[in-house]
């Protein structure tokens, strides 16, 4: 080969795929390209106009497929490379995402048996109607003392495998009847990519309850539903690729999508947080990774094993091999700024951003930057999309405490960045107190932009923030494992040494700040646990009377 080689990342987000060719050699970022989803997500209605409840998040799978077929030329394009010298692919999803396919991987929503069925659709991470299903779940592992369940910190989360499988049984056998392969996205797309099937190791294990060799028993699972005996057997059991591994060569179908060169390495599917720890040279015990965009997934590798309450998982190799992979998260970050703006910000604010050339977020940025801590007199809780960790519960909600007439929007904004952060805060403390300490955060992902939030997350945590070198994380982070999957590193160590980027203590605490936020954090606390923890149920009592008051209404 003349030229220096190349591998391509893919990372599948929540809206969109971006796809960057990097240079093997050094990690260089020479092109990048972004497809957006045709159809986006699905949380009101399917494409066919059928009406979906509350707590449904669909996608369409073509939609990933037109990623591949749009995202990685546009790429090739714009690095200005000779194709020819890919040699490797790797992607990375978000998760739990999952599609239901049949034997030959077509997903149900395309049979015309099911067109417009809901339940035949991806289900979306952000999907929470199984909510019922994952309390069951819970429940029943906690009264029979299941010994994998202390691995996810006690909870399983209604945006998991299981619980979304069960939820099509309950709710649609005869979707649930034509499963045959209940398939990560993540999978998925490596499938279309090579043709075959490949289960990858780190969604089984955080998402697919795998723990030391196996899955919850028929036993555990007939007593969930006796239809349900089954499912692990019939619809999810699948050989396992380990990260970094070669998944396949890509097929001539996919050679032709993208432009590639068929038989190339295609990588074992990953997820977009842990595949990002590498990226950004974060592979060391203490280094708690957190990717912030719509949501955030905190990750971080231990040298032991250790039970971290309401944690997402904890995963042999599950980000590097030879240690122990904690995940955890927070399941609205961007996604309650953008809801912010875009429904409770007057249209002055706008206007007098359009005015200027700026964006709405940036202008109410600059408003609260101007402000002391406490200053707002206001306290709010990030659950706007649930709790993911530690409480685990999708039937949360947000709050906001102090409101009064003199409020205005930079107010309330600035509460809702210091929320998110308090709330990664109880993460890295419950970390800490079970014996994982995490002594660096290390930020990726689109939010890092933001610097008022960054120096509010390092006064909150009183921790130093490194941020990954790199504006495409996942993407960087997917084509290191390309390349380890190409035979050009001999593991994903040794890969994120030569390719990954990371700054260090880019943001440190400021100790006045810190003794300010110490305050706050402790009326975050207060209502954290009222609200969490039992005290006080309304947040479940109101979402149950939406379901009921919709469920009339339709």
């Amino acid at each position: 080969m003349a030229n220096d080689p190349l591998v391509v990342g893919v990372d599948f987000g929540t809206l969109s795929g971006r796809a960057v060719v990097v240079r093997v050699s050094d990690g260089a970022e020479l092109g990048t390209a972004v497809h957006e989803y045709r159809h986006g997500v699905l949380d009101r209605t399917t494409p066919g106009g059928r009406a979906l409840p509350p707590e449904w998040a669909l996608q369409v799978p073509q939609d990933y497929v037109d990623v591949l077929r749009n995202a990685i030329p546009a790429a090739i394009a714009d690095a200005g490379v000779d194709a020819a010298d890919v040699i490797g692919v790797g992607t990375d999803f978000t998760a739990c995402t999952m599609v239901p396919v049949n034997a030959g991987g077509t997903p149900l929503c395309e049979l015309p048996e099911f067109a417009d069925h809901p339940h035949a659709f991806v289900k979306l991470w952000k999907h929470h109607a199984a909510q019922g299903q994952a309390d069951r779940i819970n429940r029943l592992a906690q009264e029979r003392g299941e010994s994998w369940l202390p691995r996810y910190g006690g909870l399983i989360s209604s945006e998991w495998e299981f619980a979304k499988g069960l939820q099509i049984l309950e709710e649609a056998p005869d979707v649930y009847a034509a499963i045959d392969h209940w398939v990560e996205a993540a999978d998925w797309i490596v499938w279309q990519l090579t043709g075959t099937y490949v289960r990858n190791a780190c969604t089984a294990g955080y998402k697919g309850i795998y723990q030391d060799g196996g899955y919850p028993s028929e036993e555990f699972l007939a007593a969930l539903n006796p239809g349900f005996a089954d499912f692990v057997s019939t619809k999810l059991e699948h050989p396992l690729g380990q990260l970094g591994d070669r998944a396949g060569g890509l097929s001539a179908e996919a050679a032709a999508w993208t432009g590639l060169t068929e038989g190339i390495a295609v990588s074992v599917g990953n997820v977009d947080a842990h595949v990002t720890a590498p990226a950004a040279q974060a592979v060391e015990p203490g280094q708690m990774v957190a990717i912030m965009g719509t949501s955030t997934c905190h990750v971080m590798n231990g040298d032991h094993l250790a039970e971290v309450p309401g944690m997402c998982g904890v995963v042999e190799g599950g980000i590097v091999p030879g240690l122990w992979g904690y995940e955890a998260g927070q399941s609205g970050v961007g996604d309650i700024f953008g809801w912010f703006v875009q429904h409770q910000v007057p249209a002055s604010y706008h206007e007098t951003a359009r005015e200027r050339g700026i964006s709405t977020h940036e202008l109410l940025t600059e408003l609260a930057a101007e402000q002391k801590i406490g200053q707002h007199g206001l306290v709010a809780l990030d659950w706007h999309s649930g709790n993911r960790s530690v409480l685990v519960d999708h039937e949360l909600s947000g709050v906001v405490v102090g409101q009064t007439l003199a409020t205005r929007a930079e107010d309330t904004y600035r509460a809702l960045l210091e929320a998110t952060a308090f709330g990664t805060r109880v993460i890295v403390d419950t970390f800490t107190d079970a014996g994982v300490p995490v002594t660096e955060l290390v930020i990726a992902g689109g939010l890092l932009r933001n610097k008022l939030l960054m120096q509010i997350y390092a006064d909150v945590t009183n921790l130093p923030l490194s941020v990954i070198g790199s504006e495409q994380g996942p993407a960087l982070g997917s084509a290191l494992h390309a390349a380890v999957a190409a035979g050009a590193y001999p593991d994903i160590r040794a890969a994120a040494l030569a390719m990954g980027s990371l700054l260090k203590d880019v943001y440190r605490p400021i100790e006045a700040n810190v003794q300010a936020y110490e305050r706050l954090f402790t009326e975050y606390q207060e209502l954290h646990d009222y609200f969490g923890r039992g005290a006080n149920e309304v947040m479940h009592r109101l979402k149950a009377g939406r379901r009921e008051a919709l469920g009339e209404e339709s």
